[in-house]
């Protein structure tokens, strides 16, 4: 849960949903707003979902290799201190942000759905086409913690129908934040604006509680296997 709601708050997706809702709260529509938004919501949810369930299938192929471990920790530190270094120096250097090379593609997947505004199912399919392109753009901005989640998962033995039940309430989660700025976007029918210091913001919080797992990952892994040390590690960061 904790994991899972940090991950939520997402830069990059939270700004493409911004994005997306603000221009279409525009037509003063609350059915579009709701079938965009629930559309975009549902399709990269799907993909992220899909993505979290591959890294979980490899992580269990090759646990039985002691390095893994020590990869996967080395992997999360490098993402860790990239989103801190996005803090203090914004998209300078390496940078796990949407590149400013990509945006008008999004801006430009955002107009092709305005403009099929008359045709719901145009609309629709314009929407998860934009979904999906995005979930792949922005992997970069999240693959940190599903790495970090999936190994913990597998190292416990975690498998089968157990690894969904988690899955299922890991996603639920994740999207909470974006729930809440869709739903605000239906009922107000008011634009929300996501600006560089809420991502600024962001990453700090969500690159000290990857280094945080990362550190322990390398130094001792069991302290995640009790809640009153997780929540420990969880504090420090």
């Amino acid at each position: 849960v904790l994991i899972a709601l940090v991950d939520g708050f997402n830069p990059c997706s939270i700004w493409v949903l911004s994005m997306l809702l603000a221009i279409t709260v525009n037509t003063r529509s609350r059915k579009k707003v709701l079938i965009i938004g629930f559309v975009f919501i549902f399709v990269t949810g799907l993909i992220y979902a899909l993505f979290i369930g591959g890294l979980f299938t490899v992580f269990k192929i090759v646990s039985f290799m002691g390095w893994i471990r020590i990869t996967v920790a080395i992997v999360a530190l490098l993402f860790a201190l990239i989103n801190i270094k996005d803090y203090f120096w914004y998209k300078e250097g390496v940078s796990l942000t949407i590149s400013d090379k990509k945006k008008p593609g999004i801006y430009k997947g955002i107009r092709r759905i305005m403009n099929a505004e008359d045709n719901i199912w145009a609309m629709i399919a314009g929407t998860v086409i934009l979904a999906a392109g995005v979930s792949l753009v922005e992997f970069s901005c999240t693959a940190g913690f599903p790495v970090l989640w999936t190994n913990l998962l597998s190292s416990q033995g975690i498998t089968g129908l157990a690894f969904l039940g988690f899955l299922l309430v890991y996603m639920i989660i994740y999207q909470l934040d974006e729930l809440g700025i869709f739903l605000v976007s239906v009922f107000t029918l008011r634009r929300s604006k996501f600006e560089e210091k809420h991502g600024r913001i962001l990453k700090l919080i969500g690159g000290m509680l990857m280094l945080a797992l990362a550190v322990v990952m390398l130094i001792d892994p069991t302290l995640m296997n009790e809640l009153s040390s997780a929540l420990w590690v969880f504090g420090a960061a």
